[in-house]
C-alpha cells in the first residue's frame, strides 16, 4: 500500500476544504509547490494533486503548476475538471503520471470504457460519496448512483484504479469511514485508494492492516493531517511499508 500526501489548488494557492464545501476553506500556502517541494524531499514516490478551480469550474486552470510539481520527481496523480478525453491528454502532457476523472466517468460508461483501454493504469476513476451515493460536479450535485455499484461497473469497464472518498469525513481529521470504505472492497475489483478522514498515522497504519485481509486496497490519500501537523510525509512511509 502506497501513501499519497495531497495537495489541493484553489485559485492558485494551496487549500483544504471540509467536507468539499468551497466556504469551509483554510489557505495553507500560496505557491502549491512548496509543499510539493517538501512531500518530495522526503521520499515520497506519488504526490496527489487536485485542481479544485476544475473540479468546480469543469476544466482545469492549474496545469502550469502541476509541471512545477511534476518536474521535482515524484509522480503525479491529478485530477479536477477532466471530462473530456484532450483535457486528460493535456494533463498527461503537463506531466501527470496517472489523471483522475469522476464526473463523467459516472455518467458515461462509454467514455469512461474508452479512457480505461486508452490509458490503462494511468488512468484512476474518483467515487466520492455521500451518505452512500455518487456525487459529482466538485461535489456539488448527488447522483442516483450507489457508490458500491459505481465501483463494481468501474471494475467491469476496464478501470485498474478506483480513488473512494466519503465526503463526510473529508477534511474533518476524524477518521475514514471504515464501513463504506470496506463495502467498496468487497465489490471491486481494481485497486482502491483510500481518501476522506485519515487523522494520523494510526489510521494509515490501520488501513495497512486492513489492506492484508483486502489486497485491493492499494493507497492513502493523506492531505489535512500533513498540514496540521499531526503527522509527516516519512511517518506516513514506514506505516505503509514504504520505508
Amino acid at each position: 500500500m502506497l501513501a499519497y500526501p495531497a495537495i489541493d489548488i484553489r485559485g492558485g494557492r494551496c487549500v483544504r476544504l471540509s467536507q468539499g464545501r468551497d466556504d469551509a476553506r483554510t489557505d495553507y500556502y500560496k505557491d502549491p509547490v512548496e509543499p510539493a517541494i517538501v512531500f518530495a524531499q522526503a521520499g515520497a514516490a506519488w504526490i496527489h494533486v487536485v485542481d479544485l478551480d476544475g473540479a468546480f469550474g469543469g476544466a482545469p486552470l492549474n496545469l502550469p503548476t502541476l509541471q512545477r510539481i511534476a518536474a521535482l520527481g515524484p509522480k503525479i496523480q491529478f485530477g479536477g475538471g477532466m471530462r473530456d478525453r484532450a483535457t486528460a491528454e493535456a494533463a498527461y502532457a503537463a506531466g501527470a503520471s496517472r489523471v483522475v476523472i469522476g464526473t463523467r466517468a459516472a455518467t458515461d460508461p462509454a467514455f469512461l470504457r474508452e479512457m480505461a483501454k486508452a490509458h490503462g493504469p494511468r488512468l484512476a476513476v474518483g467515487i466520492d460519496a455521500k451518505d452512500g451515493f455518487v456525487a459529482v460536479k466538485g461535489w456539488t450535485a448527488v447522483t442516483a448512483l450507489k457508490a458500491t455499484e459505481f465501483a463494481q461497473e468501474a471494475g467491469e469497464l476496464g478501470v485498474s484504479t478506483v480513488i473512494y472518498t466519503d465526503i463526510a469525513t473529508d477534511g474533518m481529521l476524524t477518521g475514514p469511514n471504515w464501513n463504506s470504505l470496506e463495502a467498496v472492497l468487497k465489490v471491486c475489483s481494481c485497486g482502491v485508494i483510500a481518501s476522506g478522514g485519515v487523522s494520523g498515522t494510526e489510521d494509515v497504519v490501520r488501513l495497512a492492516a486492513m489492506a492484508k485481509a483486502y489486497p485491493n486496497l492499494v493507497g492513502a490519500i493523506v492531505g489535512k493531517a500533513l498540514y496540521e501537523g499531526r503527522c509527516d510525509v516519512a511517518g506516513l512511509l514506514k506505516a505503509t511499508g514504504e520505508r
